[in-house]
C-alpha cells in the first residue's frame, strides 16, 4: 500500500512557564513553546513533529515550516524512504531558503520539525516506537539516511557502516538490560536559576527521596550565588551522587575557567555550555583548563558540522545533541555516529516541550546500535509539561522506561493545542 502525504498543519503552542521561573537560566527566561507540526496522509495516519522555542519568535518558526511544507506535501512515504538524502536536502538545502541558514537557526529548526514528523509517520505505519524502528534498520539503511556531505573528512559511509555492524553484536543483551532496568537519567528540576535557596534545598531533598543520583543546577549568575547554591545542593546529595552545572553560554572563555576554579570544590561532573555555542576553540581551551571536569555542549549546536569540529578539537567530553535544533532524525544519526567514532558519550539535551519524549528514543538507539555503552550516558529529565502528550515519558527511580507505543512520542493532545494555542487559546486570552 502506497501512503501519500496530503498536507502539513502547523500550530503555534505556548505554555506560560516564565512566571514561575521554570526553565530559567543565566540567559533564558521565557514561555516554553512548540512549533507543532502534523503531517496528514491519505491513509488516515498522521505524523507529529515539533521544534522547541522559548516564546516570542515561535511564530517565525511556524512561518518557516509553512515555507518548507511544499517539499513534503504530495510525496509518498515510500519514495521518501527510498532516497533519504535527496529528501533531506530538498528541505535543508532549498535553493532559496538555504540562504537564511545555511543549516542553522530558525530555518533549520523548522526543517527538523518537518523531518521528525515524517519519521514519526514512518514509525507509526510500521507499528513501532521510534527507538525500535531505528534500531531494527540494517546498517545499510541507516547509512543511506545520512548526508555525509561536509563530514566525510571525519566519518565516511564505510566507517559508519562498519561501526554499526560491529556494534550490533550484543544487541539482544543490551535490549534486555534496558527492558529490565530502564535508561539512566538525571534531573534538572532542582536547580533553575530563578528558584530561591529554600526551594532548591527542598527540591534536592525530594529528588534524593525519589531515587535520583544525578542532578543538574544552573550557574552563570553572580558567582557567590552560584557557589552558595552549589553548596546547598551538595549538602543534600548523598556521597557519590553526580552534580552537573550549566552556564547556558553566559561566560567568556577566561571567565568560565575562573568560575570553574571556584566551583570545583563541589565536584561538578561536567560544566555545560561554558561559553558561546559556536566557539569550538574556546570550548577546547576550557576543556584543557578545567579537566578532570568534563565539558558538555550541544543543545544549540546547529548542525553535524559544528559537532564534527567539537569532536575533532577534543573540545567536548559529553555530546548533548538536541532532537530538534538540528535537522531531525537524519542529522541526529550522523551526530550519534560521529560521537561513537570519537568515543564521546551522548547525553541528549532535554527539558523544554516534548524534548524528553523525543530524546529517550535517540539515547536508546545510541546504546543499542552506536555507542554500545551506558558508561557516562544519561538522559536529561525535566518535570514539566509531559501531561500534554498522548505518550508521555515514564521515569521510575531516576531511569527512563522504554516507550512502547508506535511513533516518536510527541503527539500532542488536541485539548492542549486548543488551550495553549497562541494568541487565541484560552490560556492567552
Amino acid at each position: 500500500m502506497t501512503v501519500r502525504i496530503t498536507g502539513v498543519d502547523v500550530h503555534d503552542v505556548r505554555f506560560p512557564t516564565a512566571a514561575a521561573g521554570d526553565g530559567s537560566d543565566a540567559i533564558n527566561k521565557g514561555d516554553y513553546s512548540a512549533t507543532y507540526v502534523e503531517v496528514t496522509t491519505d491513509a488516515g495516519v498522521t505524523g507529529s513533529g515539533l521544534t522547541f522555542t522559548n516564546g516570542r519568535g515561535n511564530e517565525i518558526t511556524c512561518a518557516a515550516v509553512e515555507a518548507l511544507a511544499h517539499h513534503v506535501t504530495g510525496r509518498t512515504v515510500e519514495e521518501i524512504a527510498a532516497d533519504q538524502v535527496t529528501f533531506w536536502r530538498s528541505i535543508t538545502a532549498d535553493v532559496q531558503l538555504r540562504w537564511l541558514g545555511p543549516e542553522k537557526g530558525v530555518i533549520h529548526m523548522a526543517a527538523g520539525a518537518l523531518v521528525n514528523a515524517v519519521w514519526d509517520l514512518r514509525a507509526r505505519l510500521a507499528g513501532k516506537p521510534m527507538w525500535r524502528y531505528l534500531a531494527e534498520l540494517s546498517a545499510d539503511e541507516i547509512v543511506a539516511s545520512i548526508d555525509f556531505r561536509h563530514i566525510s573528512d571525519a566519518l565516511t559511509p564505510g566507517e559508519a557502516r562498519e561501526l554499526l555492524e560491529k556494534n550490533a553484536i550484543g544487541y539482544a543483551d543490551r535490549l534486555a538490560e534496558l527492558e529490565r532496568n530502564g535508561f539512566p537519567a538525571y534531573t534538572t528540576s532542582v536547580g533553575w536559576l530563578g528558584y530561591p535557596d529554600a526551594k532548591v534545598r527542598d527540591l534536592t531533598r525530594q529528588a534524593v527521596t525519589d531515587g535520583w543520583t544525578a542532578v543538574k543546577m544552573k550557574v552563570g549568575g553572580p558567582l557567590e550565588d552560584d557557589v552558595r547554591r552549589a553548596r546547598i545542593i551538595r549538602e543534600e546529595l548523598p556521597p557519590g551522587a553526580l552534580l552537573m552545572m550549566d552556564a547556558n553560554q553566559v561566560w567568556d572563555v577566561d571567565q568560565a575557567i575562573a568560575a570553574m576554579e571556584r566551583l570545583a570544590p563541589y565536584d561538578p561532573y561536567w560544566i555545560e555550555e561554558p561559553t558561546h555555542a559556536d566557539d569550538v576553540l574556546g570550548h577546547a581551551r576550557i576543556a584543557r583548563a578545567v579537566s578532570p571536569v568534563r565539558v558538555a555542549t550541544g543543545e544549540v549546536a546547529a548542525n553535524r558540522v559544528i559537532f564534527k569540529q567539537l569532536l575533532q578539537a577534543g573540545a567536548i567530553q559529553v555530546c548533548q545533541v538536541d532532537a530538534c535544533r538540528v535537522g531531525g532524525v537524519n542529522e541526529v544519526l550522523a551526530i550519534l555516529l560521529l560521537a561513537a567514532k570519537f568515543g564521546v558519550p551522548v547525553c541528549p539535551h532535554a527539558g523544554g516541550v516534548g524534548l524528553c519524549e523525543y530524546v529517550q528514543h535517540l539515547a536508546i538507539f545510541d546504546y543499542l546500535r552506536a555507542g554500545r555503552s551506558l558508561e557516562g550516558r544519561m538522559i536529561e529529565y525535566v518535570d514539566h509539561l509531559h501531561e500534554h502528550f498522548t505518550d508521555p515519558v515514564t521515569v521510575v527511580e531516576g531511569r527512563y522506561r522504554l516507550p512502547e507505543k508506535p511513533g516518536y512520542s510527541v503527539e500532542m493532545k488536541p485539548a492542549s493545542i486548543a488551550e495553549f494555542r497562541f494568541p487565541d487559546g484560552p490560556a492567552w486570552r
